[in-house]
């Protein structure tokens, strides 16, 4: 029998049940949920069961506090009995110190407890080796499996249709877009289909062509015998032990992230191959594995070495490479994926079902979820070895410290510039980002300019990988000139009849204009967002070359074919940065360095490019700067790549050129007021908001044109703080009159402004602020940008 629905959703766990729940709320009525066995049977059934509200994303802590606030609300087991974080270290006791930070900007009330408050609160632990603790008390655990039911009862009290023992065995497509599921029930024709397989996601995304990084890890706990006569536990985490513990009636559930990981079902050479009947079954038991862990757990709670274990629970999680969710739409048009929930879905399951149920029904989400989008992995994620490469080291440092840049090394090197080997040999300190190495700064520049390493090194956190040589950089390129390898920048071709039209509805800024111009723009979402920010150049009457940053390729360009489809554009959209290099170069000096490699003048103006020759490369150079310096980024068929950075480094090295990195392209923009996409910009902050009015052109028609307001209540400013080593990172509480009203969005140190910078949404014009920097408030002075003319 052939059955309709306008969605389908695979997958009864509780990101199933909580999808189809929120899309009731929305007034979706036509839907049918398809579970393969019974609700719960994937990994909800074994799941753990601790909900913590505070990340490091304001995004997932913000879906968080949702999921608190519905929980509430259900019968599930809810117990909102507080949690615990324990540091025994100093560099975790920052940490610390840095999210309770974080937790003012969300109005969560996490405080920092001293060792014998948590001993007080969690009398099994002992104290040894602790330095501090913070408490946040509306945390808590539910129930999975009744969290599960009870979201699918609201479910179908709103209309879904649940039907469990019915297995999905293909998804159909036409062109482009699914059309229906096959079931061993019979087929159901639909507009929409939403992939909530968990471990299982991978395999469903596999029957609509669509690659799901997700890797299943068995992850392992306790739950031992009664143990205590005590109630209301709060949970307790202690990561430098790599464990966690909470309540079970008298005794408890204990587990942790190992440093021996064990992938399961996927490989190095293979995709994963679930077994077919594989519901609501558990791993075997694997003691010799979980020795670390419950060596590491009876150092803190010394009762374990005497208790009974009732039971060791082995139950594959699916885990992303970087242990964020995968949500979102995928290139395949009305098929969604909910999914790698990376063991941290139960916490999460109300805030992703409400997001994903506003994806389907509006189009879009209300909060900027781009590192949870699946668009942010690129093609390589399509490798089965480089997936499980960086899935196993996300998870084997799940519990470790995130300092900032600090770098991941797994699946690497992968993406390289043709100058790659040059940067290599001249002392690179790479970086890596969306698989490609790029040159954070170069090690022999530590003492160019003669300046002691220690006489501008930030204090805490910020000055844990800093490195001079950011300053000689930095300095080099304000006085003299700097040469950028900035090849591994998305470029997006964008062609054919409909282009211009296309391009001119979905930026706000007019980027139709003569061939040889170069735009910067942004393009809005329907509630007048940014969902992208990007330069456009017209190359010809049909073709346009937009660039971006490294990690947002594949999202600007999801973006640009979503805007495609829904107008019905004839125009060819393709990725195209793999064919390009690009080196910038920037600085008082580059015209003079310039000119002596081509034989044309270099009278082009600002915001324009010209097609010239340096020394024998053919290149497109482009008049434009992300460090407010005077110069070109210079494109080149990548086959020449190597030649025209070695040319130029040869005319530039007598001119005082020095090569630097992406550290100080950070430093130097922020003193010139340059915004970044995904941190002082985003889906939920509008050009006028972010001081970008002047891309606006209200006398064209564009996608969230109507939604703009040319007054809005806050606008991001400029924040120098009075102590220059004091350097905020992003997220820091920035508060006015003691009162906190917003966080920093992106900050750093200006080498030639001498002064700790930061972005900040600030409601009105106040003139002083304090922003928290790792416990301490540091008065900061709203400034005019630019720092630097």
């Amino acid at each position: 029998m052939t059955d309709s629905a306008r969605i389908v959703i695979i997958g009864g766990g509780v990101g199933g049940t909580s999808v189809a729940y929120h899309l009731t709320q929305l007034g979706e009525r036509d839907v049918v949920l398809l579970e393969r066995d019974e609700l719960t049977s994937g990994s909800t059934f074994h799941s753990a069961g601790l909900v913590g509200q505070l990340r490091a994303d304001p995004t997932l802590t913000r879906m968080n506090q949702y999921s608190v606030e519905l929980y509430r609300t259900l019968d599930a087991g809810w117990t909102e009995c507080g949690g615990i974080k324990l540091a025994t270290t100093p560099e975790r006791m920052a940490e610390i110190r840095r999210q309770i930070g974080w937790a003012r900007t969300f109005g969560l009330p996490l405080e920092e407890i001293s060792v014998a408050e948590a001993v007080e609160r969690f009398p099994l632990m002992s104290p040894e080796g602790v330095l501090g603790a913070a408490y946040l008390p509306t945390d808590g655990q539910v129930d999975p499996s009744q969290l599960c039911y009870a979201l699918a009862a609201r479910a179908r009290e709103g209309g879904v249709d649940i039907r469990t023992r019915t297995r999905v065995l293909g998804i159909t497509t036409e062109r482009g877009r699914v059309t229906g599921v096959r079931t061993d029930q019979g087929d159901i024709d639909c507009e929409i289909v939403v992939n909530c397989g968990g471990m299982f996601a991978a395999e469903v995304g596999r029957m609509a062509g669509v690659r799901v990084p997700v890797v299943p890890m068995s992850h392992q706990y306790v739950v031992t015998e009664a143990c205590h006569d005590l109630t209301g536990l709060p949970t307790l985490r202690d990561p430098d032990l790599l464990v966690y513990y909470r309540q079970e009636v008298q005794g408890l559930v204990m587990g942790g992230y190992e440093r021996t990981s064990a992938p399961w079902t996927a490989g190095h050479d293979t995709l994963d191959a679930i077994p077919q009947d594989f519901n609501g079954r558990l791993l075997p038991e694997d003691w010799p594995r979980f020795h670390e862990i419950s060596e590491n757990a009876m150092v803190r709670v010394p009762a374990l070495a005497d208790v009974g274990i009732r039971k060791l629970i082995n139950g594959p999680e699916a885990f992303t490479p970087d242990n964020e969710f995968c949500l979102g739409e995928t290139e395949v048009g009305g098929f969604y994926v909910a999914a790698g929930f990376c063991a941290h879905g139960i916490a999460g399951a109300g805030g992703i079902g409400r997001i994903m149920a506003e994806w389907i029904v509006e189009g879009e989400p209300s909060m900027d979820v781009w590192h949870m989008d699946i668009r942010r992995f690129g093609r390589q994620y399509r490798s089965p070895s480089y997936t499980v490469k960086r899935t196993v080291e996300n998870y084997e440092s799940y519990y470790d410290i995130r300092y900032p840049g600090q770098e991941r090394t797994a699946g690497r090197p992968l993406r390289v510039s043709p100058a790659y080997g040059w940067h290599a040999a001249h002392g690179a300190v790479f970086g890596e980002k969306a698989g490609w190495e790029r040159v954070n700064y170069y090690a022999a520049n530590e003492r160019a300019d003669g300046r002691g390493e220690e006489g501008e090194r930030p204090g805490g956190w910020a000055g844990r990988e800093w490195s001079p040589a950011v300053g000689a950089e930095h300095r080099a390129t304000r006085t003299s000139a700097g040469l950028f390898d900035e090849s591994s920048f998305a470029k997006i071709e964008v062609t054919g009849p409909d282009a211009a039209e296309l391009l001119e509805w979905v930026c706000d800024n007019r980027v139709a204009r003569q061939v040889g111009a170069v735009t910067y723009t942004q393009a809005l979402n329907r509630r007048g967002g940014i969902e992208c920010d990007f330069t456009v150049t017209r190359r010809g009457e049909q073709e346009f070359l937009i660039v971006t940053g490294t990690a947002f390729g594949s999202h600007d360009l999801g973006w640009l074919r979503k805007q495609a489809a829904l107008t019905g554009a004839t125009a060819r959209i393709a990725d195209v940065t793999g064919q390009y290099a690009c080196f910038a170069l920037w600085g008082p000096r580059a015209a003079d360095i310039l000119s002596g490699l081509t034989p044309g003048p270099l009278d082009f103006p600002f915001m324009s490019s010209r097609e010239i020759t340096v020394g024998d490369v053919p290149v497109l150079a482009l008049r434009v700067t992300f460090v407010g310096e005077m110069g070109w980024e210079l494109y080149c068929s990548s086959e020449y790549g190597l030649t025209l950075w070695q040319t130029l480094w040869r005319a530039g090295e007598p001119q005082g050129l020095m090569a630097a990195g992406y550290r100080a392209i950070d430093s130097l923009r922020l003193e010139k007021g340059y915004r970044v996409w995904g941190a002082d910009l985003g889906p939920e902050t509008t050009p006028y908001e972010a001081g970008l009015g002047f891309c606006v052109k209200l006398d064209k028609d564009f996608l969230g044109r109507d939604a703009l307001d040319p007054e809005p209540g806050r606008r991001l400013r400029c924040v120098t703080l009075r102590d220059p080593r004091a350097v905020a990172l992003g997220n820091e509480p920035v508060r006015v009159d003691g009162r906190v009203v917003a966080r920093v969005t992106s900050g750093g140190y200006g080498y030639t402004a001498r002064e700790s910078i930061a972005h900040v949404y600030l409601p009105g014009a106040p003139a002083e602020v304090e922003v928290e920097v790792e416990g301490t408030w540091v008065p900061g002075t709203v400034v005019k940008e630019p720092l630097v003319p």
